[in-house]
């Protein structure tokens, strides 16, 4: 039976500070619970209800050195979720260090203050999805440890790797690789038309606001998804999740090719 003060401290992960000093983060639902046994990270804790335990036993269960059975209203109360799971886990923080040998060969992402975690999560899947397994975020993006975000990774967390940097320290860094940086304006160059590599960075901007104009001199190139047609009335400018699927989408297609 799940005691109050494991409820307490469950619920109080919801807040970036207390995952933070706990070293802890939370992931809820079959999916996300599978994912996450079958990954490098290590469970702390799994509250479940008895028909889940009784599906997922096995050596990957055993590592998780605390369990407790609990029924579906208490798993109602402790969820973050508008529609509860049958599992909740309690998964520790991992610790990446930027090991910059990883980009040489490589298409990565840089996510300049993406603020909606709803996108974040999103953008995590299309980076798993399209084979990129590093996103370098400026300090102020949304956390990718917050329920909400990890929900909607759907597992993608356990493949992509997030980093988060201040840009105006690590971009210098970057451009010293010498590979190029590309990032999505409204006044870049037809995507369609650019000439493009199969590695690199690409940078993707704040969901109002874009890049911040303090990084455009980064940009080897500006890319920008075509309207169409021109002629007719549109809205001002694509979600940040919906054109990273598409500039994602381009680059692997010009590598296919």
């Amino acid at each position: 039976m799940l005691s109050k003060n494991k409820f307490k401290f469950i619920k109080s992960l919801e807040s970036k500070k207390h995952r933070i000093e706990a070293g802890l983060f939370v992931a809820e639902g079959d999916k996300l619970a599978s994912e996450i046994l079958n990954s490098s990270y290590s469970l702390t804790y799994i509250a479940a209800t008895e028909e889940w335990f009784h599906k997922n036993q096995g050596p990957a269960l055993n590592r998780c050195p605390e369990k407790d059975v609990v029924n579906s209203k208490e798993l109602d109360k402790l969820s973050f979720l508008q529609t509860p799971q049958n599992v909740i886990c309690v998964v520790k923080l991992p610790k990446y260090n930027i090991n910059f040998e990883n980009f040489k060969n490589n298409l990565s992402l840089i996510l300049d203050t993406v603020q909606d975690p709803g996108n974040l999560g999103t953008i995590l899947r299309i980076a798993d999805w399209f084979g990129i397994e590093h996103i370098i975020c400026s300090i102020n993006t949304a956390d990718v440890f917050n329920p909400k975000v990890i929900q909607s990774t759907m597992g993608s967390i356990c493949r992509v790797k997030v980093y988060y940097e201040e840009l105006d320290e690590i971009l210098p860094m970057i451009k010293s690789l010498k590979l190029p940086v590309y990032g999505t304006t409204l006044k870049g160059e037809n995507i369609y038309d650019a000439s493009l590599t199969n590695y690199g960075f690409i940078m993707m901007g704040n969901e109002s606001k874009g890049i911040n104009p303090a990084w455009m001199h980064m940009l080897d190139k500006q890319l920008v998804v075509p309207f169409y047609p021109e002629s007719k009335r549109r809205s001002e400018s694509l979600n940040v999740a919906t054109a990273t699927a598409i500039v994602c989408s381009e680059f692997r297609r010009r590598k296919i090719l």
